[in-house]
């Protein structure tokens, strides 16, 4: 082996070595999104957990590395411990899940949930990561006996965080979408043995030689100071990570991808200025005056990456144009917004990382202890900025603070330009630069409410026309008041294919009006559970709506992750109703899954139903067949059924029941005579059974077909966190196009869905209302809206009276004849007329079309 290669050595097991532990970061932290949901909390103390980790190993095992004559040993001991405690979790992991969910309880406050999520997995995780906390400074140890003592910290460092680069993109964008979560984290168990097997088969036997002597401390107080410094900029540094990574949410699309980017272009930063240090910072200046050149470097440039926040919507846009459509084009268009935020802020960050190491090891402190101090305090930034001060100031406030840190920190240069400048920006910044909130607000609208939460920004919005919307983030819409209708729907279709509930469970809340329509039923008890706490609070806007905002002593509002929720009750529901979550956001995926939905299934009481309701026009077609085929594994009898008839927001449902039986007519009858607010479930359009049971599109046969041979989503191959983002960042057609694609695929007949018909003709009567119903949709695709009625009617009038022909009881398409018969009436009597009497004759049961015709008839 070459005296060359040996010295490039380290720098390249140090690239395996960062690429294996981010990418465990990744895995684990989806692993235990699993069991301790995606609350604030939980999510937060992972994080916090596995800095805590690497931070303890560091201070720990690295102060025994200092000491120790054999690093190298060490080195390929911790490899070796990181690869065999990775294996042992993948069997491990399952059984603690289930011990933390029965811990956690279902709805825990924030302190337990934060708690049991920390110190759980704390100690889970904590073989591995504290031994990956001190293989950096075992190879320091090994690399300074090669190269000189004190020469590698920084080249080491940005050899470590290159390869974080490389795991965090190669993990996220290639190896869980093809290999699932335990291969991929099989895989950096082969790059920590391949680490910890070429490092003894590479590195010299002298290498294993006593350390040489370290200089003592020129004094206590330059030791302390060197830690404070390193353990204040290690929180600071990860403080404006979170509260970035928070703003951006606003402007990005907030997949898997979007973090996986963001949290890359952040260590790219890094590497480089580590790079940087090591190449032309390191001599040439005296200690303290480049630490606080660098402090106040740092300071300028984090006011110039928090200005460039209020500019991140426009560069987004001008980086789209530029770049061209696509899938990846689109995902990095995100980027740019995140380089200008991170960019020059991160490149002195890991320059000052690096000389902070250094001259800590100058004043007699080691580099594990550095780094553990450094790392220890890092895991405190989560909850400290991102849950506290964030919230409790805002983001503006929260990135000035850290700014003032670190102008703080170089207090002995306040009379230098390198500080008093970025002092005065900041001021600046702090006096005129309105908030940092994106909501878009429509020419003539204006904004009800504006929460920032710890997770995310709820906005409701009202347009000129009184329509109002309730956004998370600026780009998830989660309803509006103009959808109230469907919304109903979703909550009383399920509802009434059930001949009896008495209790239901509403999984994710939107608007609210899905469950508050249920809790109108008096005998029913209503649970909703929804993440957010800020939707709960926006939801009331549009609740009131229902009813005249009478208030629902019978539902009950629990703000949880709905994933969590189901696995940790032990309640069971009639009817279990899911909300159509937008698959590509970060987390809905897992709400997709097999497991999940026997989950749900073991809450169902006998004889229950479950409807888990999916936005078709977020959807591709291989992500919905991922979907269905997961729903089918799980209830092989399901079938399939829509919400609405909207071209453009479509919304498609799956209904499963615990005990595979087919729906009894006579008991739909039965459940609607017996209906409490008869006339509330007829205005939804639900009137009768033709009106439930015709919204079925796909038995049971039809939808095993659609779905064969699409990939399952799972816990452990998660396809459709990964899938669905493609059509949110490049749609490839319209959602009316894949709406009406899916109803020529998808087929239905009486036989495979009904029992218990009143007369023989009724099962003939509903495949006529089916086809109606599927030639109703395709009629819409190309009428063009018009205020004038005659417009309309020359579009829509023969189309939808065919409709009628096929199936009288299609009320969709006699509803709106009707009305603009009305209209038509002012102006053209004898047109309306003609109208009249022909809905009349295809609908002689009902007696509107008649009473209006005999009123143009009365004198």
């Amino acid at each position: 082996m070459t005296d060359t290669w040996r010295r490039f050595a380290p720098a390249l097991l140090m690239v395996l070595s960062g690429f294996a532990g981010l990418g465990y970061q990744i895995v684990w932290t989806e692993q235990c999104a699993q069991w301790q949901g995606h609350e604030s909390a939980a999510v937060l103390a992972v994080v916090a957990a596995f800095f805590g980790g690497l931070g303890v190993g560091a201070l720990t095992l690295g102060a025994r590395i200092e000491k120790s004559a054999r690093p190298l040993r060490w080195y390929a001991g911790c490899e070796l411990l990181i690869a065999l405690w990775s294996l042992v979790l993948v069997s491990l992991m399952p059984l603690f899940s289930a011990w933390a969910l029965r811990v956690t309880g279902v709805a825990p406050t924030a302190l337990w949930q934060w708690s049991v999520a920390f110190f759980g997995t704390f100690a889970l995780l904590l073989p591995a990561t504290a031994a990956m906390g001190a293989t950096l400074p075992a190879m320091q140890r090994i690399a300074a006996r090669l190269a000189g003592e004190g020469q590698s910290i920084a080249a080491l460092y940005a050899a470590n965080t290159f390869g974080a680069v490389l795991g965090v993109l190669g993990v996220a964008f290639w190896f869980i979408p093809h290999l699932g979560l335990t291969r991929s984290a099989e895989l950096c168990m082969l790059l920590n043995l391949l680490c910890g097997a070429a490092s003894l088969g590479v590195f010299p036997t002298g290498t294993e030689a006593p350390a040489s002597a370290r200089a003592r401390p020129r004094s206590r107080a330059a030791a302390n100071r060197a830690l404070f410094r390193l353990a204040a900029t290690g929180l600071l540094g990860i403080g404006y990570e979170v509260l970035v990574v928070r703003v951006l949410g606003q402007v990005t699309e907030d997949t898997v991808y979007t973090f996986a980017l963001l949290l890359a272009v952040y260590l790219v930063g890094s590497a480089a200025g580590a790079a940087v240090y090591q190449r032309w910072l390191r001599i040439g200046w005296k200690r303290e005056r480049l630490a606080d050149a660098l402090l106040g470097t740092l300071a300028a440039a984090c006011l110039v990456g928090t200005a460039s926040l209020w500019a991140a919507e426009r560069v987004k846009v001008v980086a789209l144009d530029m770049f061209g459509g696509g899938v990846h084009a689109a995902i990095a268009a995100e980027a740019v917004p995140a380089l200008l935020a991170f960019g020059p802020a991160t490149l002195v960050m890991g320059a000052l990382f690096s000389h902070l190491a250094r001259s800590a090891n100058t004043a007699g402190i080691s580099f594990g202890r550095a780094l553990g101090v450094n790392t220890l305090a890092a895991a405190t930034a989560p909850a400290l900025l991102g849950v506290l001060i964030a919230p409790a100031l805002g983001a503006k406030s929260a990135l000035l603070l850290v700014d003032a840190g670190y102008l703080g920190l170089a207090w002995r240069a306040w009379v230098r330009p390198v500080v008093w400048v970025p002092a005065g920006f900041g001021l600046l910044l702090a006096l005129v630069a309105p908030p940092l909130a994106f909501v878009d607000v429509p020419d003539g609208g204006h904004i009800i409410s504006y929460q920032d939460g710890v997770m995310a920004a709820v906005s409701v919005v009202e347009d000129a026309a009184g329509v109002a919307r309730l956004r998370i983030n600026n780009r998830a819409q989660e309803g509006s008041s103009a959808t109230q209708r469907v919304d109903g729907r979703q909550a009383w279709l399920p509802l009434l294919l059930h001949p009896a509930p008495r209790r239901a469970l509403f999984l994710g809340l939107g608007t609210g009006v899905t469950a508050a329509s249920a809790a109108e039923d008096p005998t029913l008890q209503v649970d909703a559970v929804e993440l957010l706490p800020e939707v709960i609070a926006a939801s009331e806007y549009f609740a009131k709506s229902v009813a005249d905002g009478a208030a629902y002593p019978r539902l009950h509002l629990v703000a949880a992750d709905a994933r969590r929720y189901v696995r940790a009750s032990a309640q069971r529901y009639d009817v279990i109703v899911a909300d159509n979550y937008h698959p590509a956001r970060s987390g809905s995926g897992s709400l997709y899954t097999v497991e999940h939905f026997r989950a749900v299934r073991a809450r169902l009481e006998p004889g229950g139903v479950f409807c888990q309701w999916l936005p078709l026009h977020q959807l591709d077609r291989e992500t919905l067949r991922s979907i269905v085929g997961s729903f089918l594994a799980v209830y092989p009898d399901g079938s399939a059924l829509i919400a609405n008839n909207s071209l453009e927001t479509p919304v498609f449902g799956l209904i499963g029941r615990r005990d595979a039986v087919r729906f009894d007519v006579a008991a739909v009858h039965e459940r609607l005579a017996r209906l409490a607010l008869p006339e509330r479930v007829a205005g939804l359009g639900l009137e009768d059974a033709f009106a439930v049971l015709g919204s079925f599109v796909a038995a049971p046969v039809s939808l095993r077909k659609f779905a064969e041979g699409a990939l399952v989503n799972t816990d452990n191959l998660p396809v459709v966190a990964y899938r669905a983002p493609r059509i949110t960042y490049a749609p490839d057609s319209s959602p009316r196009d894949r709406f009406i694609a899916l109803l020529h695929e998808l087929s239905i007949e009486p036989s495979q869905l009904i029992s218990g018909a009143p007369d023989a003709a009724w099962p003939g009567r509903l495949s006529a209302y089916w086809r109606a119903r599927d030639r109703f949709i395709e009629s819409g695709r190309d009428v063009r809206p018009s205020s004038r009625v005659e417009d309309m009617l020359a579009q829509v009038q023969e189309p939808l009276l065919s409709v009628l022909r096929a199936s009288p009881e299609f009320r969709p398409a006699y509803d709106p004849l009707l009305a603009m018969a009305r209209a038509l009436a002012r102006s053209n009597v004898s047109g309306a007329r003609s109208l009249l009497k022909e809905l009349t004759q295809l609908q002689p049961a009902r007696d509107d079309a008649a009473q209006v015709l005999a009123q143009l008839d009365t004198p």
